[in-house]
């Protein structure tokens, strides 16, 4: 494949050698704000697109675990990131019952989308960054709200 794309690259110069163009300024194209917001004072808005306990619990560690970082095999890092159950627990507030509902539904939408008997542990730990586990958070919100939980 990558001697396929080699070949292709010196056709295209050679194709394209006597096209005259004028070389480009980065500063006319690329624009960057005078100052970046400070994330550390001013959190992004958590979401609000669920109504019921349960949707809402697993959209909030949804937005926790992307806005304040992804880890394995600890519930929070030092830095404050945080695995799925992690964020499940900090933003349950102590509720043990939502808690245990959420991670119930998350552990049904991962055996639906992956098969098996999969815990939340493993899957999470089984990942090399956050992308997946966050949108599986996503993904059991919805099963929740379906289920009015």
């Amino acid at each position: 494949m990558t001697v396929r794309l080699d070949e292709a690259a010196v056709a295209y110069e050679v194709r394209t050698a006597h096209i005259h163009t004028d070389p480009v300024s980065l500063t006319d194209v690329v624009t960057v704000p005078d100052a970046l917001p400070d994330t550390h004072t001013t959190p992004a808005a958590s979401p609000a697109t669920y109504r019921t306990p349960v949707a809402a619990l697993l959209e909030r560690a949804q937005h926790r675990m992307t806005v304040g970082g992804w880890c394995s095999g600890a519930l929070t890092d030092a830095s404050g990131a945080t695995c799925m159950m992690g964020a499940i627990r900090a933003e349950a507030g102590g509720s043990h019952n939502l808690e245990a509902d959420a991670l119930a539904v998350l552990r049904d939408a991962l055996n639906r989308r992956f098969g098996g008997d999969i815990s939340v542990p493993d899957f999470n730990d089984a990942h090399g960054s956050g992308r997946v586990p966050a949108r599986m958070l996503g993904e059991a919100a919805s099963l929740a709200d379906a289920r009015q939980l």
